[in-house]
């Protein structure tokens, strides 16, 4: 895969593009404070953590359930 424009559109917008500057990044101090964003995250990470936990338990015991009510039948092999 080739870096650059690679027809005669391209290059006209690299041209056309390349003259002008974009910087309008303002630098502004976030309303919500770092702290409770990472609380926020590792909230969630625990929950995560916990539902997984919770699944496979729930997915042997299910297991275990469907394994001692199955029926079998006894087929013969012709």
């Amino acid at each position: 895969m080739a870096i650059g424009a690679q027809d005669y559109i391209d290059q006209m917008l690299v041209q056309k593009y390349s003259e002008i500057q974009v910087d309008n990044h303002e630098m502004r101090e976030s309303v919500i404070p770092p702290e409770e964003v990472l609380n926020a995250m590792s909230y969630n990470s625990y929950n995560l953590r916990n539902y997984i936990g919770l699944s496979r338990r729930l997915s042997v015991a299910c297991y275990g359930v469907n394994t001692k009510n199955a029926k079998y039948n006894a087929s013969i092999l012709s």
